[in-house]
């Protein structure tokens, strides 16, 4: 796709046509601002790629032309000479299937990382022990009681640590599979969010024709949930709102549910999966721990351990499946697939 000078759409190859689904006789003379009004992420690049006068890559970003669904793409927006000020859009399709076996790698390197914390958590506990015993001894034989303060600190700051070890050090259990519904798993889940947070509005968006799945339910009641906390608490009161009549700037989860088609996990190629999305308007993962999210002890709380989605990816790979998350501002999504009966 050609750019003029003005950004309107000079040109479409049959290529983007097919890729977008919109014929370029549509496209052609109208703003790339009006046809990729839902596309900020696009439309930022073509700034960027502008102002800079350099190629702009993104490997994957969201493209939706105006009345069509968003398609996944990766895009390289290349400002031309000739004609002058004019850019070159090109656009192609991201594989989903590169897409699952990558995060699949990242969950492998995760799981690597959490049992190098379980080793250190088994080191650290044994002196951890003997420094609060020691604080202990050392409070009955100190005279004021001023100075017990401090016995005080060292011991409350010793079980803090403890109880940090001990839900690293927690085994998680082999799963106990069974036929599980989803829609019952989600429905548990929504109703203990609702229990602790009354104030968050809860959507449900199901495909209720999807089957039964072999899993292990209270674990992907454990998962969901860990997931549906941390979007509750990153939220707190920051929700964007849709502005589409569903409590605009109210903090709001939507659980959806659809069928996944084609998917790989743990190296498996399934013809039919499960995809359960959780999807918050809150403000966003800070792009700095976006790739890390699912290592223990990362977190965009100030307080938080870091340890729900860690587990939660855990849970969820006992039970054969995998987590992705995209975040933007106002937008987050994590995605939990999951394999279907064939």
């Amino acid at each position: 796709m050609v750019l003029d000078a003005d950004d309107c759409i000079r040109y479409v190859n049959p290529a983007a046509e097919t890729l977008l689904g919109v014929s370029g006789a549509l496209l052609v003379g109208d703003a790339a601002d009006h046809v990729f009004e839902r596309s900020p992420e696009l439309r930022a690049a073509i700034r960027t790629a502008r102002s800079e006068q350099e190629t702009v890559i993104e490997y994957e970003l969201d493209v939706a032309v105006s009345g069509h669904p968003p398609i996944r793409l990766g895009c390289s927006i290349s400002p031309l000479d000739t004609p002058l000020d004019a850019v070159l859009i090109e656009m192609r399709a991201v594989d989903p299937h590169l897409r699952i076996a990558r995060l699949e790698q990242a969950r492998l390197q995760q799981e690597a990382n959490r049992d190098l914390l379980r080793n250190l958590a088994h080191e650290i506990k044994n002196p951890l022990g003997g420094i609060r015993g020691a604080a202990q001894l050392l409070e009955y034989e100190l005279p004021r009681e001023s100075l017990r303060e401090y016995t005080q600190v060292i011991i409350k700051e010793s079980d803090r640590l403890q109880s940090l070890m001990e839900r690293l050090l927690t085994p998680h259990r082999m799963p106990r599979f069974g036929a599980v519904n989803i829609h019952e798993v989600l429905e548990r889940v929504r109703s203990l969010i609702l229990a602790e947070t009354p104030s968050v509005a809860l959507r449900r968006d199901y495909d209720v024709s999807l089957p039964e799945i072999r899993a292990d339910a209270e674990q992907l009641i454990q998962a969901t949930l860990n997931i549906a906390r941390n979007a509750v608490q990153a939220m707190h009161g920051n929700g964007h709102g849709h502005g589409n009549g569903h409590g605009h700037g109210q903090d709001e989860i939507v659980f959806r549910t659809r069928v996944a088609r084609q998917i790989t996990l743990e190296s498996r190629r399934y013809r039919l999966g499960l995809r359960v999305e959780i999807i918050d308007n809150g403000p966003g993962i800070p792009e700095e721990i976006r790739e890390q999210i699912f290592y223990p002890l990362v977190s965009g709380r100030e307080g938080g351990s870091g340890l729900g989605l860690a587990v939660a990816q855990t849970l969820v790979a006992q039970n054969h499946g995998t987590i992705d998350c995209e975040s933007r501002p106002g937008h987050t999504v994590f995605s939990i697939f999951l394999p279907l009966p064939t």
